[in-house]
């Protein structure tokens, strides 16, 4: 294949004018561009950096209406939504530019040395934290902007100083053009290299591969399946030099609904529990997949109210006919599930959308079937009824890593919030209480990661400052005069306004 279309969600049908698909050798040349601008991209300081983040989020929102236009063409996902999703892939940018700025993520650190100390004397020792070297990232398919082009990979790379080079979504080509035009156009104004951005098509898992084994690339930024994060990690390991591959892979998100809070609210909990499953077709990585109950009062004025909202739900376009046809298949596979009940299901979807259904099972039969516990991307649910406490934390403990827990609960249900927090801390990487997992804030404390297989690498987050952890690695300087030590570690500096570590003493 040497060219490829996009599809418009809704319709399945082919749009506007062929890409170009780029092959191994735009891969090798993209590379090499990035590792002929990494030295000169690392070396800007702080603020020719921020500004530059910020110079991209304002020509994304420059371009208007028409990437507006495109994503829901592409998606299938509402107005609202896309100018909500823009507006979260330009906030992004910003708290980005915002943080590298105070320079917290350097982590200067300085021992002075100590000449007479006893027995040995203590050399000089410096730190700082460098960026890695370019950048992979590949585009989700079901966050067109905040998880793809310009979305946290890329943002967090570039804020470590990494050029990047991006793997465009194929379902969403036209979107990705249109930020992929933007972001060069800032980092030409920006006067850097060209090399610091670059953007490459095509539908094959090839050209995937292809930039994940040049030797250049140095980690892996990737939202997407289970497998495609599995092949990509196997391919990056195999290299030569070995690299990360930063993966956002499964997750089903369990929601424990507490004794107190099921008694007092079950008919409420339900309704919005509906709300949340079916937000965006299911096609969150945070959808609350998984309901634990505690036989007892209020079950069934929920499962009434689930009851209810998913019957009257609609089928809603998927991002892709891949997409729904796999939804499909995992739906069929539960229905077939002789230990499932159907608690109930909303009008059946077709090839370009997917329904909504909710089935119900007991935690016995869970925890012999772990075909259950398999993520099936859509609004489609399990509610599981567990006879105790006890045998809900059997479930959790048998349960893979998630990204997300959470806690619907009372005052009268902190008890035993506090015997279960122990065990959602070994398993998931964000707990959540009185609220729904669907949403993920932008800010300075926020996790979206997890235990395998919700991620590759349960250390990191893909959302918030902390993600630009991701693309940095210490290097330390012992005994370097001042005039060959970076300048935020020379002695007079006082680390151009970052805060340092110095002798164990945090220096403002």
């Amino acid at each position: 294949m040497t060219e490829f279309r996009s599809v418009v969600a809704a319709t399945g049908e082919p749009q506007g004018d062929a890409f170009a698909v780029h092959g191994p050798a735009d891969v090798a040349e993209a590379c090499a561009k990035a590792d002929a601008a990494f030295d000169v991209y690392r070396a800007t300081d702080r603020e020719t950096r921020a500004a530059f983040l910020e110079r991209i989020a304002d020509e994304i929102m420059a371009i208007g209406d028409p990437l507006i236009e495109a994503y829901i063409a592409e998606s299938g996902l509402p107005r609202g939504r896309g100018e909500g999703e823009r507006g979260r892939t330009c906030g992004q940018l910003k708290m980005f530019a915002d943080y590298v700025r105070k320079g917290l993520w350097q982590q200067l650190r300085i021992d002075p040395a100590l000449p007479d100390r006893a027995p040995l004397p203590r050399p000089d020792l410096r730190l700082r934290m460098i960026p890695v070297g370019p950048v992979a990232v590949f585009g989700a398919s079901n966050f067109p902007l905040a998880f793809s082009t310009a979305g946290g990979d890329t943002a967090s790379a570039l804020a470590a100083g990494c050029p990047v080079v991006v793997k465009g979504h194929p379902a969403h080509p036209i979107t990705g053009a249109l930020v992929a035009q933007a972001i060069s156009k800032a980092v030409a104004d920006a006067g850097l290299p060209e090399g610091v951005f670059q953007h490459l098509v095509g539908p094959s898992n090839e050209l995937g591969s292809a930039l994940v084994q040049d030797p250049r690339i140095m980690a892996v930024g990737f939202t997407g399946s289970r497998g495609g994060g599995l092949a990509l990690a196997k391919l990056a390991a195999a290299r030569d030099v070995p690299i990360p591959v930063y993966a956002e892979m499964s997750s089903i998100n369990p929601v424990l609904l507490l004794p107190e809070a099921l008694k007092a609210r079950g008919e409420a909990l339900g309704t919005a529990y509906i709300g949340s499953l079916t937000m965006g077709a299911g096609q969150f990585c945070t959808n609350p997949g998984l309901i634990l109950a505690i036989e007892g009062e209020g079950l069934d004025a929920f499962v009434t109210a689930a009851e209810a909202g998913v019957t009257q739900a609609q089928p809603q376009t998927m991002l892709t006919t891949g997409i729904a046809a796999a939804y499909a298949k995992g739906v069929e596979a539960l229905e077939g599930n002789p230990g499932v009940d159907l608690v109930g299901k909303g009008a059946d979807g077709s090839t370009t959308t997917g329904g909504a259904i909710v089935f119900r099972t007991t935690a016995a039969k869970f925890l012999a079937d772990k075909a259950m516990g398999h993520e099936v991307f859509g609004a489609s649910s399990i509610l599981v009824v567990c006879q105790d406490e006890a045998e809900m934390v059997e479930l959790l403990k048998g349960l893979e890593g998630q990204l997300t827990a959470t806690l619907h609960m009372d005052a009268a249900d902190e008890a035993i919030a506090a015997r279960v927090l122990p065990v959602l801390e070994r398993k998931v990487g964000r707990i959540l209480a009185n609220g729904w997992p669907t949403g993920v804030e932008v800010s300075h404390a926020m996790v979206h990661g997890g235990p395998f297989p919700s991620t590759s690498d349960p250390r990191t987050t893909s959302v918030g400052s902390m993600a630009i952890d991701r693309y940095l690695r210490p290097v330390s300087y012992q005994n370097l005069s001042d005039g060959v030590l970076p300048p935020e570690l020379r002695d007079g500096a006082k680390g151009d306004g970052a805060p340092r570590l110095i002798d164990g003493v945090l220096t403002l």
